[in-house]
């Protein structure tokens, strides 16, 4: 398996050598003069000498390789879930007995905002990603205005959401029986999984929904501004060019993986366990599901109430 990737990235480095020097660095109808920008100023021409030898690389990767990782990878997650849904099936549990109230009014709230930001930045971001099929224009500038909008509403969210639930968050013993197991997703049998209150599915998407949301915040308001000037950036020996290229390969990368766990906690929540939602919404969950699904939070809320 190492071999193969090793082989497959040394494939993929020497198929893009073969385009540097013949991706256009700028039409020239559309070369921008100085016009007092940080990013155009005549103490950074000698940026061009970088972007000779990086630059060009920097773009098809930008162009080509990004839009075809984020097509495959998101089909996948699709066929994987699809053929889950078609062979397995959801998890079905009881709601008429028992209810348990396990996520405060505030924290749904916060929940909902979150989730209605990543409905507006996941789509939108894809938008931008594949704008040349799209006819780009007006539609996906549109799509980069509504990306923004999204990204304040998270941010909003994402700073309570990180500290309220930081320490339910946290790895445990139970996580890896969960892993071992993945979850019991893959067995249409009833029993009970080795969960607290959150799964370790869900720390997942937590870790790098939070902590990588924090970077994707900042690489997406470098991209944004573009014209900035950061003292720090010179005593690094970085212009702002570099900083850029830096910025959109980590956005694209961490996107990529966003946009993959998005999709499976959506999976997760609405098809995989019927009923799962409605935590969300009344704040309370089943005895039942609790007993399965998280049966180490379980047992602590048994022996509470003994």
């Amino acid at each position: 398996m190492k071999k193969l990737m090793v082989f497959t990235l040394l494939a993929i480095f020497s198929y893009a050598k073969e385009f540097i020097g013949k991706v256009p660095l700028v039409e020239k109808a559309n070369q921008v003069h100085y016009t007092g920008s940080h990013l155009n100023s005549p103490e950074l021409l000698h940026n061009i000498l970088h972007y000779q030898k990086w630059g060009e690389f920097f773009v098809y990767l930008q162009v080509h390789w990004f839009r075809l990782l984020f097509g495959y990878i998101t089909i996948a997650v699709l066929i994987v879930f699809l053929l889950h849904y078609l062979v397995i099936g959801p998890k079905k549990f009881s709601h008429d007995g028992r209810k348990f109230y396990v996520f405060s009014l505030f924290m749904r709230i916060i929940h909902w905002i979150a989730a209605i930001a990543f409905v507006i930045i996941v789509p939108t971001g894809f938008m931008m990603i594949f704008g040349k099929y799209l006819g780009g224009g007006d539609l996906v500038l549109t799509a980069r205005y509504l990306h923004s909008i999204g990204t304040v509403l998270f941010i909003v969210a994402v700073i309570p959401m990180f500290l309220a639930w930081l320490v339910p968050m946290l790895p445990t013993l139970d996580d890896i029986k969960w892993l071992f197991i993945a979850g019991g997703y893959l067995s249409k049998k009833k029993r009970e999984i080795p969960a607290g209150k959150f799964n370790a599915g869900q720390k997942m998407w937590f870790w790098l929904a939070t902590l990588g949301g924090f970077v994707m915040i900042i690489t997406g308001a470098i991209m944004y501004f573009e014209d900035f000037d950061i003292a720090l950036l010179k005593t690094l020996d970085m212009d702002q060019i570099d900083i850029l290229r830096v910025s959109a390969i980590v956005h694209n990368f961490l996107g990529m993986a966003i946009a993959a766990l998005f999709i499976t906690h959506l999976y997760m929540s609405i098809f995989a366990i019927k009923g799962s939602l409605d935590s969300m919404i009344s704040g309370y969950k089943s005895e039942d599901e609790l007993k399965y699904l998280h049966s180490s939070f379980y047992k602590k809320l048994m022996k509470k109430i003994l």
